[in-house]
């Protein structure tokens, strides 16, 4: 399926990040926010904190694990809400057409307007922070690209002889639109996953690093964000959980220019 080095090597990376957030209970049963050992202990002077400690004494390893586990809920929470919420809205739009989908599409120009990340800091800032309104918040800031290209699918396929058929033996709009026409558009849509998944874990770290993520839970960007006040004497504390951010993002973008080529290659062949 992966045929080009940029896709194996985008889902090397997401396996071993999938791994470590899996891992993350087994290796660290215990809260990574608790006091683990001496403050600013260098990285690999003790096997107990290979990683180091911060200026509390919580465990870096243990940090950047869990921070993983709330990267990936996060950012796939996240992504599957905006996928959902766009296909619907673009199907309807689509295949409704006058004024639903004249409706539909001024709203979708409105959350446009809006830039993104802004939108996200305004709704967490009025709900409150928790993994659950970080998800919500970037789903809200994400679902106007895929509901865009969803009815632009829709328009191309409403017309199809298929969908005539349906008409004819007597299926309801919906259940045409959503069982016999979304199907059919989905592809185009599902190939914005990778991006809005990689959008997903830089706003969620910004969100944290603004200090409105979960404060119940550890995130890269309060990691990163937590290094800054010892950044001369201890910058290994922003340096570490930054790659670990940086990669996750690559990671989740070569695994979608795999999965881009590996499609446009099948379709070439057929």
């Amino acid at each position: 399926m992966l045929g080009s080095p940029e896709g194996i090597a985008g889902l090397l990376i997401l396996v071993v990040l999938a791994g470590t957030a899996l891992a993350a209970p087994y290796f660290f049963p215990r809260d990574p926010l608790s006091i683990a050992g001496p403050a600013l202990l260098q990285p690999f002077q003790d096997p107990a904190h290979f990683l180091g400690t911060d200026r509390l004494g919580r465990d870096v390893l243990a940090g950047l694990m869990h921070g993983a586990r709330t990267s990936l809920a996060v950012s796939l929470a996240a992504a599957a809400a905006a996928l959902a919420i766009g296909a619907i809205v673009g199907t309807l739009a689509g295949f409704s057409g006058g004024l639903v989908d004249e409706a539909l599409m001024r709203l979708t120009d409105a959350f446009q307007t809006v830039p993104g990340f802004l939108l996200a800091l305004a709704f967490v800032s009025v709900s409150g922070p928790s993994l659950g309104v970080v998800a919500t918040a970037i789903a809200l800031s994400a679902w106007t690209g895929p509901a865009r290209i969803a009815r632009a699918e829709v328009l191309s396929i409403r017309e199809r002889d298929f969908v005539a058929a349906s008409r004819v033996v007597g299926m309801h709009p919906l259940e045409i639109a959503f069982r016999e026409v979304l199907p059919n558009a989905l592809p185009p849509v599902l190939a914005l996953s990778s991006v809005i998944v990689a959008g997903a874990i830089l706003t969620e770290a910004a969100l944290s690093f603004l200090g409105l993520g979960d404060p119940n839970r550890v995130t890269w960007g309060a990691m990163i964000a937590e290094g800054r006040t010892v950044l001369r004497s201890a910058p290994y504390l922003s340096i570490i959980p930054g790659i670990a951010l940086v990669l996750a993002v690559l990671g989740v973008y070569l695994f979608g220019e795999g999965v881009v080529e590996a499609s446009a290659a099948k379709r070439r062949h057929a």
